[in-house]
Formats: structure tokens, C-alpha cells, sequence
């Protein structure tokens, strides 16, 4: 081999694991699965082949085409509802160690044409590969140790050099990095779907109550699957002393700060059906208990207590904020304004300190609004900035109910949880 020769060979192989690094360091950079291969068709159209496309094998036994495409005409759009049966694999079928996970395959045009059409993943592959001129292709598993994902196909057009087994070995280990991203992707999202549906089971349903109308919403942390401290409550307090309202939240995202929310929530039931006291002394009530259970943990809440008028429709909020964003109030006119009175520290500080409380009057028709900071704090904006969005999106909602104030707040205020880290907890209140 002449110095030409190794140079090249040298330049290759540099390219080779300059492209391994580049596709780890995309499927790193995401946890969404379609993301993550997105990300890496990208890079081999770019720099290895003509065509790819990557299939992943579903729960029905069907294959769904997750991205495919080609260099010049780019990314084409995938519809989840279009599969094609991934059956039990035929022994004569030259894809058969790629479909069992054992190893990639190398299809030069007389392999394509031997693929058996009555199998109709290869079927599909096979005219596929034949309308778009593809006369080199490699087939390679998506595999963890103990199941195959699907397959990444590649291809080359006739007019380009074909593969050959510097590009199989390639190929091999880039699938093997892609599988092992798919698996994790998989982890994360399973149980990011099992701390949320636990978030969510340790949140009320809200009762009917004659005199308003309500609606909640809890949208969770985008940075991690973790559970979190947000929570919403109300419910009757005994011999008709009016509605319990509370929005809180405890510092931390983990599972104990979760559990220790719904203690806290509970605790603070427990102590506002059982004292008929101003919600300033239940709050002291239950800084004084906090400080003796859960020495180490914090919190905000507002808790307030609405009294509705027979007649007439309006109401009458006392109520205490323990470190906690204000309530918003917005009458029917539009003319919304923060609650900033009886605000004290937060929960878990010093129970010796003093708490303040406040009334406001709520006209018919107004409509009230208990949230927590995920839905006014942005990275890199003042707090103040979010508290004027939220004022003047809740303004323009006087006509919505309050599930569509929820719904078109959470969208107007479009809380960064993906880079805050923060849920968010909304309750509205709709007086008649």
C-alpha cells in the first residue's frame, strides 16, 4: 500500500468514528424517541448514503415507518397508522439474520430480487428499493439484549459506489448505538408515564358546589420523569362555612416531595374541617405541624375560604398566602388584578412567624384563578413579565368557561417545562 493508499484509508476511518461520535452525541442531546432518529437519519443521508429509512417493530406485530427519505428530497412525513405486518420471518429470506437481531445484512441488486414477495415487509422494501434506483442496500437490527426494535435500512444508488464491509462494520455499530438509545428512550418514557399517572391519582376530583363553577389542571416537569409538589384542592367545609380553595407546592422533584405533598394536603384538610378558624391561623396550624413531621421540607400555598351569596351571585374570599404567587382576579369586565394582600413566608421556615389574612370581594360572574409558579416563571425572564402575560391572557377569557380558561391559559402561558423543570397547578374558580 502506497502513502496515497494509507492516507485514504486513514481519512476513512477518521470519518467512520468522527460519524459514530456525531450520531452518540444526537441520540444523547433527546429522550424522545422519534427525535432521537430523526436526528440520526439526518446525519447518514448527509454523510453515508443516499436513502434510509428506519422501521420499528409495534406491539401488534406490524412495523411502523418512522422516518425515511432520501438525501436530495429530505425527511419524508410518517403517519403512525401506516404498518406493514412484520409476520413470523422466512428461513430462505436473505433479511432473516437482520429480522431475528443477529446481524446486518448486505444486499447487492441480485439479493434484492431473490427477497421473497409473499413476506410483506420485504415485499414493500424490495419495491421501494426498486423505485428509487437503489442497487446496494444494508439492513441492520435495532436491538437490546433481549428483543428486536426494528431496523435501519440504507442505501445506495446505482450511480454511487456500493457498500462494502468497511460500511457493514460501521453499520452494525451504529445500530447497536441506536437500539441502545431506543431502549432508553423507552425506559424514560414508561416511567415518566408512571410518575405522572401517580401525580395525577394523588390529586381530587372537584366537587360540584351550587354558586360557582370550576376547573383544574396539573401539567407536569418536561426535564425528567419525576413526580413533583404541585397540587390543587377544595371541598365543603363543615356546617356551611363556605368552600376551601388551596393551590400549593413543595419544594422539589422527586417522589418525596410528592409523597410529602399529599400529607401535607391531607394534613391541611384534616385541620380546616376540624378548626373553624380565619385561613391564617389553619395555615399557622399547619406550619406548626410541618415543622414537627417534616423539619426539612418547604412550601407555598394560598388557602382561601369562598362564601357565594344566595342571591346575587357575587362571593367573598378570606383568605392567606404562605409564599406563593398572588391570586388572580378578573371580573367580568376585564379589569383583572393581582390578590397581593395577607401574603406571609413560606410554609416550613419558622412556625413562630406571623401570618396576616385578607378578604377580597368577588363580583358575579368574575372569575377567580389559584396557580402555581410553573406558569408564570420563563428561564432568563423576570417573574414580573409572567405575571403581566398571565393578567392579560386571563383579561380576554371573561366569555370562557373555566375548562377552556385552563386549557387556552396553559397554551398562552406556555410554560417552559422542558428547560424550567417546574409543573404546574391551575385551579379556576367561575362565580354565577
Amino acid at each position: 500500500m502506497d502513502d496515497y493508499e494509507l492516507d485514504e484509508a486513514l481519512r476513512s476511518a477518521l470519518d467512520r468514528l468522527a460519524l459514530l461520535a456525531d450520531v452518540s452525541e444526537a441520540l444523547a442531546g433527546t429522550l424522545d424517541e422519534r427525535e432521537g432518529l430523526e436526528r440520526v437519519w439526518r446525519l447518514l443521508t448527509q454523510r453515508l448514503v443516499d436513502w434510509c429509512a428506519i422501521d420499528l417493530l409495534r406491539d401488534d406485530d406490524q412495523v411502523e415507518r418512522v422516518c425515511a427519505g432520501t438525501r436530495n428530497a429530505g425527511l419524508e412525513a410518517s403517519r403512525g397508522d401506516e404498518r406493514i405486518a412484520w409476520p413470523a420471518t422466512d428461513p430462505g429470506s436473505a433479511l432473516t439474520p437482520a429480522r431475528r437481531g443477529v446481524r446486518p445484512v448486505l444486499l447487492d441488486p441480485s439479493g434484492l430480487r431473490s427477497l421473497p414477495r409473499e413476506a410483506p415487509w420485504e415485499r414493500a422494501f424490495a419495491a421501494e428499493a426498486e423505485r428509487r434506483d437503489v442497487a446496494s442496500v444494508i439492513v441492520a437490527p435495532l436491538r437490546t439484549r433481549h428483543e428486536v426494535l426494528g431496523a435501519i435500512v440504507l442505501g445506495r444508488f446505482r450511480s454511487h459506489p456500493s457498500f462494502g464491509d468497511p460500511e457493514l462494520a460501521l453499520v452494525q455499530d451504529l445500530a447497536h448505538r441506536v437500539g441502545l438509545a431506543l431502549d432508553n428512550a423507552r425506559l424514560y418514557a414508561g416511567s415518566e408515564n408512571i410518575s405522572e399517572r401517580l401525580q395525577r391519582s394523588m390529586l381530587p376530583e372537584l366537587p360540584r358546589i351550587d354558586g360557582f363553577t370550576t376547573a383544574a389542571r396539573y401539567a407536569p416537569s418536561g426535564t425528567a420523569a419525576q413526580v413533583g409538589g404541585d397540587w390543587y384542592d377544595m371541598f365543603s367545609l363543615p356546617e356551611g362555612a363556605g368552600t376551601a380553595l388551596i393551590v400549593g407546592d413543595v419544594v422539589g422533584h422527586d417522589l418525596r416531595a410528592a409523597v410529602t405533598m399529599s400529607q401535607i394536603r391531607n394534613m391541611l384538610r384534616g385541620i380546616a374541617c376540624d378548626r373553624q378558624e380565619p385561613p391564617e391561623s389553619i395555615v399557622h396550624r399547619l406550619d406548626t405541624a410541618m415543622g414537627m413531621l417534616y423539619p426539612e421540607i418547604s412550601a407555598t400555598c394560598v388557602y382561601g375560604v369562598l362564601r357565594t351569596e344566595p342571591e346575587g351571585g357575587a362571593g367573598e374570599l378570606d383568605y392567606t398566602s404562605a409564599g406563593h404567587p398572588p391570586p388572580l382576579l378578573v371580573p367580568r369586565n376585564g379589569r383583572a388584578r393581582f390578590l397581593t394582600s395577607g401574603h406571609g413566608p413560606l410554609l416550613g421556615v419558622d412556625p413562630a412567624l406571623p401570618r396576616t389574612g385578607a378578604a377580597a370581594f368577588l363580583p358575579a360572574g368574575s372569575t377567580l384563578l389559584l396557580y402555581t409558579d410553573g406558569l408564570v416563571e420563563r428561564r432568563g425572564e423576570p417573574l414580573d413579565h409572567g405575571l403581566t402575560r398571565l393578567r392579560r391572557n386571563a383579561a380576554a377569557l371573561t366569555d370562557a368557561s373555566p375548562e377552556e380558561v385552563c386549557d387556552r391559559l396553559l397554551t398562552a402561558q406556555a410554560p417552559d417545562t422542558a428547560t424550567t423543570g417546574d409543573d404546574v397547578a391551575l385551579l379556576v374558580i367561575r362565580l354565577s
